[in-house]
């Protein structure tokens, strides 16, 4: 553990809210641990979108200081794996979360992982895109995992009211029922179910607004709000150990949380910080919401927001 940790590489004060968005550059492993609510388990919530070892081109600045993202064998991997993701479970508070990005061949050694360690499995969430990448010889990847697990389940921060969605019962059926709800939930609403898709939800193209250049593997906004207005609340502490295009650190400051990260090559870093002051592309708060249904009403009545 450093004895005398560093100022940050990149920090910003919110002139609205007053919360700080707070950047280390290099390996997550040993930058992670020069923040106080790492060292003292202060951090509300983490979600991390580690490198897949795809050989997946982060240096598009062409720095040479990027991650080498096909440097590792499986086994180096794995205990790379293993090591930030215990780092970020003893951050974690009582109360806290932690979330992880991550596609099929790695989900199952994480899920492991994280149960043997003491943390325990809330969700294992889907999140769905219609633009894979073509192939002919198996199946098209459509989805990454969103593996969500918590320090106490008992304890954890939950907070459903501002994700809620309109249920298919109302959408599709006009459904009396779901307008006089008896478990407490809106009329017609519903907690989404955990494949996630629908608008915005899609990866981001070349030509989505939210599209970042030199950036590999953005996350869309959308995503990045449900999971930080469910699993924390305002003034709390979100980490992310891999900042790459930003998206977490943009969000999670927007909607008044304390933000810290790491990023292991500074032009990345930079670029990405630049959207935390920024802000996000979309409003937050007209995100979610709508109804998800896959098929049209069929009743003739209204399936409102």
């Amino acid at each position: 553990m450093p004895s005398k940790p560093s100022e940050p590489d990149l920090t910003h004060t919110h002139p609205d809210t007053g919360v700080v968005a707070s950047v280390r550059i290099g390996d997550c492993r040993e930058k992670l641990l020069e923040f106080d609510a790492v060292r003292d388990s202060e951090v509300d919530l983490v979600f991390a979108d580690p490198p897949f070892n795809w050989a997946r081109d982060y240096d598009r600045h062409q720095t040479g200081d990027a991650w080498d993202d096909a440097a590792m064998s499986r086994e180096q991997y794995l205990s790379f794996t293993e090591e930030w993701l215990n780092i970020c479970a003893e951050s974690l508070k009582e109360t806290g979360s932690m979330w992880v990005n991550i596609p099929d061949d790695s989900a199952a050694e994480i899920v492991v992982h994280l149960k043997k360690i003491g943390m325990h499995m809330v969700n294992w969430c889907v999140w769905h895109y219609r633009f894979g990448q073509n192939t002919k010889g198996r199946f098209i990847n459509s989805k990454v995992h969103a593996l969500y697990f918590s320090k106490d389940p008992y304890r954890r921060t939950w907070n459903p009211d501002p994700i809620l969605e309109v249920s298919d019962r109302r959408a599709i059926y006009g459904d009396p029922r779901t307008e006089n709800k008896k478990d407490g939930m809106p009329a017609g609403m519903r907690v989404p179910m955990d494949v996630w898709y629908g608008k915005y939800w899609g990866r981001i193209q070349g030509n989505n607004k939210e599209r970042r250049q030199k950036h590999d593997n953005q996350l869309p906004e959308v995503y990045l709000r449900r999971v930080i207005a469910c699993s924390s609340n305002p003034g709390d502490t979100v980490l992310d150990p891999f900042l790459g295009s930003g998206t977490t650190g943009v969000v999670a400051h927007a909607m008044g949380r304390h933000f810290i990260g790491t990023e292991y090559s500074r032009a990345n870093a930079e670029m990405a910080f630049e959207r935390v002051v920024s802000g996000p592309v979309r409003d937050l708060e007209s995100l979610g919401g709508d109804s998800t249904a896959i098929f049209a009403n069929r009743r003739g009545t209204a399936a409102t927001k």
